[in-house]
């Protein structure tokens, strides 16, 4: 295995590889890069709408504050999965069996989810700071809020064949790009993309656990 570069280079270049070491898997193909970063952008819509309305507060787009948002979230984000994957791990023996439909359950869910907030978006102001500054705290919530759903799909990891490294990696990078340009969209564009984000992950998760399920059944194969 080649070492790590940089995180950028671990999303685009290594991918997801199969197994680990030396286990026979009886299980479908392994997370492709391709798979992974569709599954990482949809897992990002969520954090990327919230940066939207973070930038809506801001009275002057500031790069400090952007990047502050945009760590937060991509750090979360990262984190979640992992923690899911590790406590995926512990009862491996016990899913394996049934992988498939719990990969299809949970983001089928996460994805409905995404869909209906997408659809019935609440009418309730923005709170804005009146001084336009950061509250950590408050930022802490929302990004623990925004990356449960990556806990989840962190369990689907343990038995999917998925190199944990590259995959966390991969979902933060890109979390947090999309993060640092939604509070920038927010500053200069307004809320106008926020249910569109939404709408998209949730597609695109949902489209993710159909195939994972229907590739695991033979109906379907790539």
């Amino acid at each position: 295995m080649q070492p790590a570069r940089t995180p950028v280079f671990l999303c685009l270049n290594r991918g997801v590889r199969g197994g680990q070491g030396g286990r026979k898997r009886t299980r479908g193909k392994p997370m492709g890069f391709v798979e992974l970063l569709l599954l990482a952008i949809g897992l990002s819509m969520d954090a990327f709408a919230v940066s939207v309305c973070k930038g809506l507060c801001m009275k002057r787009l500031n790069l400090r504050q952007a990047t502050v948002v945009a760590l937060f979230f991509g750090g979360f984000q990262a984190l979640m999965p992992l923690v899911g994957w590790a406590l995926g791990t512990q009862f491996e023996q016990f899913i394996t069996p049934v992988d498939h439909w719990i990969a299809f359950v949970l983001l089928a869910l996460i994805g409905g989810k995404m869909l209906w907030d997408a659809f019935h978006e609440d009418d309730e102001e923005l709170s804005c700071p009146a001084d336009g500054k950061l509250d950590l705290r408050e930022l802490v919530m929302l990004a623990v809020a925004t990356s449960i759903d990556a806990l989840a799909v962190g369990i689907t990891f343990a038995f999917l064949r998925v190199e944990i490294g590259p995959a966390v990696s991969c979902i933060g990078v890109i979390t947090f790009l999309l993060s640092a340009a939604g509070v920038y969209i927010g500053g200069a564009f307004g809320d106008r993309f926020q249910g569109k984000a939404e709408l998209a992950g949730g597609v695109i998760l949902v489209l993710m656990g159909s195939k994972i399920l229907l590739e695991h059944l033979g109906i379907i194969a790539f």
